[in-house]
């Protein structure tokens, strides 16, 4: 099975390069002019989406034959505090500072810490991957953010964590078999990066 895995469209707060986790932002008019299908994308049988909205919208442009999946696992990190803020406004913020100094592995303060982000997206992805290949698909797709990508990078293909993410419409196309997938094997992936390269 070929396993499209994206990040969402670009949103007005992406730009700006804000701290968008559970905040329901749409995307942005330009984030939605620069998705287009492609013929691959065309072929895709089931799309698994981050319940947020600029992932269901991005995944209705990007696969307008496909069933749409809602999985609530898939929804970005909660940045609690730090929601809705870029680091120019953060900088002096102590609490910033320090989760930046944890690596961003501590908590949030009033969100999620990344170990739990990490298996909360990655549960959720392995029942997608699981869904899908219990019912033969050949091309799925995971439509979410980029969080969720770094997770899932990292926990399955062994890419680090901060190098798994990805542009806005990009991401990794994943090749799994149910070999593979039942010995737990580091699953192979080719990086995604423009939307206009995926044919």
């Amino acid at each position: 099975m070929k396993l499209l895995l994206l990040r969402h469209g670009e949103t007005a707060g992406n730009r700006e390069k804000r701290y968008i986790g559970r905040t329901d932002e749409p995307l942005s008019p330009p984030g939605r002019a620069a998705l287009s299908p492609s013929k691959e994308d065309l072929s895709v049988q089931s799309v698994y989406v981050s319940p947020l909205c600029r992932a269901q919208e991005t995944a209705r442009i990007l696969f307008p034959g496909a069933v749409l999946r809602i999985e609530p696992g898939l929804r970005e990190m909660d940045f609690g505090i730090f929601e809705g803020k870029n680091w120019l406004e953060l900088r002096d913020d102590p609490a910033y500072t320090a989760w930046v100094l944890s690596g961003c592995e501590a908590p949030c303060p009033e969100g999620e810490g990344r170990a739990f982000f990490c298996r909360r997206s990655c549960a959720a992805f392995a029942g997608a991957v699981s869904q899908s290949l219990g019912r033969g698909e050949r091309f799925a797709a995971v439509v979410a953010h980029g969080g969720t990508l770094m997770a899932v990078m990292e926990r399955f293909c062994g890419v680090p964590y901060f190098e798994g993410g990805a542009p806005c419409g990009c991401g990794w196309l994943l090749e799994i078999t149910p070999e593979a997938w039942e010995r737990g094997t580091v699953l192979s992936a080719r990086r995604i990066l423009r939307t206009e390269e995926r044919t």
